[in-house]
């Protein structure tokens, strides 16, 4: 059956739209006026009138965590808390209203010390959290995920005490009274979470599917995400567990993983005898592998992630080099033998610097052919993002951190450095591929937020006026290229998806605004009306 498209504002490309588009057998048949398109269906095909909405190409969201996201929606809701006692509260009050979902503790994900409005804007500790309970592990994540506060009932769970050793990667910190202090921080935040037993694959299945509902809603049809080897740990379930997903159809759009490894012998076995030479991914699947995820520092909130200079007040805090330089060359050149791609999480400059020294001695024939890539790219200089267009990497970028971001950056950066940092519009105007992401849930994964951030360089309360160094602000027609045609390019699908042309997979999404001609702070309010993956309608209203 062919589906006729007409009465829109399709946009083709830059400063290119037309009015219809014909769909079949899942990819694009046609783009031309509603006359050619309707002419072209019969008797028993559809006909969309879509009534000069806009439509727009499938969204795809190039670095996320769509499982973690998706616990998040069963977990105690700790996003946008303005204090520690509301967070103390609020556990409080899920463990009294969910106690079926608390027996084994409560885990949550979403404060940040630096919008705390009421009381002492500190780190949250066991002393804090003793007060949801004493009875279970209460383990509450930073929003960066880089950062994990403990009540004591966790610390007495992993038999540690002031005296046991550190963690590799990361710290446990010590109180005033010898005992750790209930604070996390880096490899050291995935111990204490797993005081917590994880959700049982079957569980997981549900809480995917509710992810993506959210997703679809909200315009993606393509996520790229980091879930197996970081939301969970058990490789071989994970990749299981997504495949039964995907055969059984319940999945609604398209995901590329992005695989973190325990280790280098991981690594090796699964190159060169599990999921990279087994698994089964047939031509034009919706689910597909991808790179290699690897963590270089923590995050600029968190004041973890890997600087030049140490930070403001300090002498010689650095912040987190997760990765080890020597290990993570060792992983890129062994990722260049089996023709891999690598994405690397780097968020200071230190961290910048060191992944691309990595990158570009792994390089193929002197080229970066395989589009390795900086995941958030956010503190630089005038020469780092010079040398990311001179040496073609990819940035996965997420513009949607400035509504923090922007507040904290001069204090922690200073102001030099600072203003060459977040260049996303300098680096796609010098000709670099930069796609966008949210890092969710680090930040919501709704993708006109992360859009509307871009194009006016504003927070959600439309601060500050004019934008946060409007010179890096981008046009409307950018920023849906960098989520669209440059987040197919970072998983080499440029030829099969990102635009609405002849060839290419029937993946868009119908607006209830348009989104080239509202006033940008109109952006953040939009949402589809439609969204199709691969010709099949996954979300209407």
């Amino acid at each position: 059956m062919k589906r006729a498209i007409y009465n829109a504002k399709v946009y083709v490309d830059r400063g290119v739209f037309a009015e219809a588009v014909l769909v079949e057998d899942g990819l694009i048949r046609k783009v031309g006026t509603s006359e050619e398109i309707l002419a072209l269906v019969a008797d028993g095909d559809e006909r969309m009138d879509c009534g000069g909405r806009t439509v727009i190409p499938g969204l795809n969201d190039s670095h996320m965590h769509l499982l973690q996201f998706g616990e998040t929606l069963y977990q105690v809701n700790i996003d946008g808390v303005t204090s520690i006692d509301d967070m103390i509260e609020r556990c409080q009050r899920f463990l009294k209203e969910h106690p079926e979902r608390c027996v084994n503790g409560i885990h949550a994900i979403g404060w940040n010390q630096d919008r705390f409005t009421n009381g002492d804007p500190r780190l949250p500790d066991r002393h804090d959290l003793d007060k949801i309970s004493t009875e279970i592990p209460i383990v509450l994540e930073r929003v960066c995920g880089h950062i994990v506060s403990s009540n004591t009932k966790a610390i007495e769970v992993l038999g540690i005490d002031g005296s046991s050793p550190q963690y590799p990667d990361g710290e446990f910190r010590i109180g005033e009274d010898g005992y750790p202090n209930g604070i996390f921080t880096g490899n050291a935040c995935n111990f204490v979470k797993s005081t917590i037993p994880d959700f049982s694959m079957e569980e997981r299945k549900e809480i995917l599917q509710a992810a993506m509902n959210y997703a679809v809603e909200h315009g993606m049809t393509s996520m790229q995400s980091n879930d197996v080897g970081t939301t969970i740990m058990d490789i071989p379930g994970a990749f299981a567990l997504f495949h039964e997903l995907y055969d059984e159809g319940l999945a609604k759009l398209r995901y590329r993983h992005q695989v973190c490894f325990n280790d280098m012998n991981d690594f090796k076995y699964y190159l060169t005898e599990g999921e990279y030479v087994n698994g089964k991914y047939p031509e034009d699947s919706w689910l597909t592998l991808g790179p290699l995820k690897l963590f270089k520092d923590g995050s600029l909130g968190a004041r973890t992630a890997f600087m030049r200079k140490p930070y403001p007040g300090t002498t010689d805090n650095y912040g987190l080099e997760w990765i080890k330089q020597d290990e993570m060359m060792e992983y890129c050149k062994l990722a260049a033998k089996y023709n891999m791609q690598v994405v690397t999480h780097c968020i200071g400059d230190a961290a910048v610097e060191k992944t691309m020294d990595c990158y570009e001695q792994a390089f193929v024939d002197g080229k970066n052919k395989l589009r390795h890539a900086l995941v958030h790219c956010q503190i630089t200089d005038e020469g780092l993002i010079q040398r990311i267009v001179d040496q073609d990497i990819l940035v996965m970028a997420q513009p949607i951190f400035l509504g923090y971001d922007m507040k904290i950056v001069d204090q922690v950066c200073g102001e030099e450095l600072a203003s060459t940092s977040y260049a996303f519009g300098t680096l796609i105007r010098r000709g670099a591929h930069l796609s966008y992401g949210t890092d969710c849930p680090v930040e919501d994964c709704n993708p006109f937020w992360n859009i509307y951030q871009a194009v006016t360089r504003k927070d959600m309360d439309g601060k500050p006026e004019g934008g946060f160094r409007p010179a890096e602000c981008v046009d409307v027609e950018t920023a849906i290229d960098a989520y669209t045609v440059e987040s197919a390019y970072a998983e080499f699908m440029e030829d099969k998806k990102g635009r609405i042309k002849e060839g290419m997979y029937a993946d868009l999404v119908v607006l209830d605004k348009d989104i080239f001609t509202c006033d940008p702070m109109e952006i953040r309010d939009i949402l589809p009306t439609m969204t199709m993956v691969g010709g099949k309608i996954v979300y209407q209203r």
